[in-house]
């Protein structure tokens, strides 16, 4: 009586501990680049948030300004009127 340990067992199903197929080595190849276009996704994001960020401060000040300016060029007027009214 001969025993097999091979018996039932196919070896082109399962390389066993050896290197892994193709496929698998495509699959987890395709993963790692997919995390990193991800991580430079949400990298790219957070830039486009501090510009944001940004950009609405800068955009607050302008608004300062030209209320500032809007108040200065009434007062530039209400001198210049009593100005004419002295001649």
């Amino acid at each position: 009586m001969s025993l097999s340990f091979a018996s039932g067992f196919d070896e082109t199903e399962s390389p066993g501990w050896g290197a892994p197929p193709q496929e698998e080595e495509d699959v987890v190849t395709a993963a790692i680049k997919k995390e990193k276009v991800v991580k430079e996704i949400v990298a790219q994001q957070e830039d486009l948030r501090a510009l944001l960020s940004r950009v609405m401060e800068v955009q607050t000040d302008v608004d300062k300004l030209v209320s500032g300016n809007e108040t200065l060029q009434m007062y530039i007027d209400n001198l210049t009127m009593q100005m004419a009214k002295r001649r």
